[in-house]
């Protein structure tokens, strides 16, 4: 049976319900989000006249929740229009519409007799063979359907989705001996496909995969800090981004979550697991203890292990708990020497082998927690997975974990680390030793290009199941890098299409990855189909090098930025007018130079989540590497297609100089970043690179032509020019902008009009990017332009809007 899912039903509007619902509406899906009546009208709907039989009244707690949902920070929706798909009702009313619905997902309270109440009404009125799954996430998935028809139990799954659902990656999914085969491996691809999710199979054990080893390693990590007699912040800074881990690391992001949260998880492992080897550490230490007693649980009671203040100078400060007095005190910088030691080291798991190494707290620390983790995920094979990757998907798509747990066994030595657990009396599982004895020294590696993991139960290395068509760049750059150099690396993806991938800090563009574009593209029109660009970093990327720009204006070498500006351009233009056809495929943070080069290809395949803009008036300059350009290119063929001329201009004036940057890749195509009809975006992070390089094939056998150079782009000249400086100088006077501000508007506003024209001209696109050049350079002169670069450079700032 071929199923599709258009309509979603989701029963229960709390905090997941709302935004699991969100993100349903998000990929197109017609959602129906159901709740409970209230009991009786408020106050003010009572002074309004209004009953119980008010449908306002009735829907009162299911449109407050979406309501709030949809005014959260960050946003559970790609753009507000897509709130639209999103019908609300209550259960009493308005259950019965379930019957015309594919999906029905049950997000209510994690009671058992309240869950079964709701399945006896969803059972009236659902239709035979749709799906049916429950979000719980403490309740054992097999106790949901007892009393169920048998139609119901060969449809129903548990699907835990994490907290935000679209942002956070993993969606566990969880049969019941009762689940169909078919359903499940549906619910793995729809996941993985359509929403986006790191799909992972599970068993219906207490807190499934995620939670059952994540909370295992905050209450160990819990105890080891009184042990160790270590602080809040020197934890935060030990289990950060220097591990790989969320900027929250961990006692911050147990404010963000809520402890009343983990306590839960926590006292239900204790009771749930009882023969597991580590239950003793699923005990509340006696500090957390009293946090609970006291209401300490974090940001929803406004202070957990962290307080915000008021100072004496009326400036915010964040204090943070004292563990042994339980007293709020101002935060104290930490160092170790272990983490001066691998500062200089990017590279996460060369990173991770140097931090065990240390010699002091730091190092011990690293030491103990590994030991303990490594241990514990050791002995969960086979109760809570047969495989080790899901272990490691799960992790890391829901705990935001840069590598999984074996992945980090892999980065320190399997050998290495075992010696490590032995001397801290924590073997590991009797199968390391089986495993080591063959001769393997590696959970994964990778073989003719795939990644394979080792599989216990057959002793044998296999390809993750659902990843066989996938183009993993990891996979293949060890042997099939053509050229690279120290900012980029071109691989042969196969089929005769080449991927340049950047690997800078932040991916940053400066000299060696304009020269790699060039060097790529020279390959690709003499030897290959096509070039895709595209990487694996955390960003795309984070624009141009910009401490290259600010040693070149601080020297005053106006001829080498001239040459260096004119490089990037003459790049963005190669992407734009080679021989073959270029795909671009952003994620994450797209800015300034990033931008550009996705603003000049053929087509772009954008994940959904990217974040794209052209930032850089707030460094004091305007777009340099034909962005400014471009949008003085897209705007004439807006004008073409008939749109009013000054609300185009104004409105391409303003994404580049309010610095827009889109919060979705759908957002984008409003801001005029990306095409309707040409560009498109991918839910899936795994399978973007694999589109993109498929999109790139096609153009390349549909018999791709090389494009001719532009010479038609109408500009408006002093029309559009008088208001850009009217409105400029109205801001100006009312003190809305700085001078400048007011300068850096001036020259935007002068390239996109084309400049100083007495009427609306034809012009070529070499014309403007002599204008932006100009403007760019000129820009680089001014003293403000200098501070704020600096001051980006000091900061470590990443401009966004």
């Amino acid at each position: 049976m071929k199923r599709s899912i258009q309509k979603v039903a989701v029963l229960g509007s709390g905090v997941m319900g709302s935004r699991i619902a969100c993100h349903f509406a998000n990929i197109g899906c017609e959602v129906l989000l159901l709740d409970i009546t209230p009991k009786e009208p408020n106050d003010a709907e009572k002074a309004k006249g209004l009953t119980i039989e008010s449908k306002v009244v009735r829907n009162r707690i299911v449109n407050d929740a979406l309501t709030f949902a949809l005014k959260s920070n960050p946003s559970p929706i790609y753009k507000k229009e897509f709130a639209s798909k999103i019908t609300t009702g209550n259960f009493d009313d308005d259950m019965s519409k379930i019957s015309k619905y594919d999906w029905t997902i049950e997000v209510v309270i994690e009671n058992l007799d309240i869950k079964k109440k709701v399945y006896e009404q969803v059972e009236k009125f659902r239709k035979p063979g749709t799906l049916i799954t429950s979000n719980t996430s403490g309740i054992p998935i097999h106790l949901l359907t007892e009393g169920r028809s048998e139609d119901f139990k060969d449809n129903f799954c548990g699907t835990h989705f994490f907290n935000p659902p679209r942002y956070l990656k993993l969606l566990e999914i969880i049969p019941t001996p009762h689940t169909k085969p078919e359903i499940v491996s549906f619910l793995m691809e729809f996941g993985e496909e359509f929403l986006g999710k790191t799909t992972v199979l599970a068993k219906d054990t207490p807190a499934f995969i995620a939670n059952r080893v994540g909370v295992f390693g905050i209450m160990s990590l819990l105890h080891l800090v009184e042990k160790m007699e270590l602080t809040v912040e020197e934890v935060d800074k030990l289990t950060g981004p220097v591990l790989g881990r969320p900027k929250s690391a961990t006692f911050r992001t147990g404010d963000v979550v809520g402890l009343d949260t983990l306590v839960n998880v926590a006292n239900g492992l204790k009771q749930g697991v009882p023969n597991d080897e580590a239950n003793a550490l699923f005990v509340l230490p006696e500090y957390l203890k009293k946090m609970v007693e006291n209401k300490w649980l974090g940001d929803k009671t406004g202070q957990g292990f962290y307080k915000k203040i008021k100072g004496k100078d009326g400036k915010s400060e964040i204090l943070v708990l004292d563990l042994k007095t339980l007293e709020y005190k101002p935060q104290q910088k930490v160092k170790f020497a272990t983490l001066e030691m691998t500062k200089p080291i990017d590279n996460l798991k060369d990173r991770v082998k140097m931090l065990i190494t240390g010699k002091d707290k730091a190092g011990e620390f690293y030491r103990a927690t590994f030991a303990g983790l490594f241990q514990y995920v050791s002995n969960r094979i086979p109760e809570i997975a047969d495989e080790l990757y899901k272990i490691d998907d799960a992790l890391k798509a829901g705990f935001g974990w840069d590598l999984g747990p074996f992945e980090y066994w892999d980065a320190i030595g399997v050998k290495e680390s075992v010696a490590l657990m032995e001397t801290a009396n924590m073997k590991p599982n009797e199968w390391v030793y089986d495993f080591l004895k063959s001769g393997n020294t590696s959970f994964y590696k990778i073989e003719n290009g795939k990644r394979l993991y080792y599989d216990i139960a057959t002793k044998a290395y296999k390809t993750i199941p659902g990843t066989e068509n996938f183009i993993s760049l990891d996979s293949l750059r060890p042997t099939k890098t053509v050229w690279k150099n120290s900012g980029v690396t071109v691989i042969d993806l196969g089929d005769g299409i080449l991927n340049v991938e950047f690997h800078t800090k932040m991916n940053t563009i400066g000299g060696e990855v304009l020269a790699g574009i060039n060097k790529a593209i020279d390959i690709a029109e003499k030897d290959y189909k096509g070039l895709v660009i595209s990487n694996e970093g955390a960003n795309f990327s984070a624009g141009a090098n910009v401490a290259m720009i600010f040693m070149m204006a601080a020297e005053q070498d106006w001829d080498e930025l001239n040459l260096a500006v004119k490089t990037f351009q003459n790049t963005t233009m190669r992407i734009r007018y080679s021989s073959i056809p270029v795909v671009v495929a952003p994620h994450n943070l797209t800015l300034g130079g990033g931008c550009e080069i996705c603003l000049h290809s053929d087509k772009v395949v954008a994940h959904a989540e990217t974040y794209i803009g052209l930032v850089e008036f707030g460094v004091g300059v305007i777009p340099g590497g034909g962005g400014t350009k471009e949008f003085a290119v897209r705007l004439s063929d807006a004008l073409h297609e008939g749109d009013v001329e000054l609300n185009a201009f104004r409105e391409k004036f303003l994404t580049i100089g309010q610095a827009k940057v889109s919060t979705s890749a759908y957002e984008a195509f409003d801001l005029g970043i990306l095409r309707k009809g040409v560009d498109k975006v991918v839910m899936s992070r795994a399978r973007q690179l694999t589109e993109a390089k498929a999109e790139c094939l096609r153009m390349a056998d549909a018999g791709y032509t090389q494009p001719a150079h532009r010479k038609d782009i109408r500009v408006l000249g002093n029309e559009a020019l008088g208001l850009v400086y009217v409105g400029a100088n109205s801001m100006y006077s009312g003190n809305y902008m700085s001078e400048h501000d007011l300068k850096i508007s001036e020259k935007l506003g002068y390239v996109i009009a084309g400049g100083d024209l007495s009427q609306p001209t034809l012009v070529t696109e070499q014309y403007l990017l002599d204008l932006e050049r100009e403007a760019f350079l000129q820009l680089c002169t001014e003293k403000k332009t200098m501070e704020r670069l600096h001051s980006i450079i000091n900061g470590g700032k990443v401009l966004r809007n």
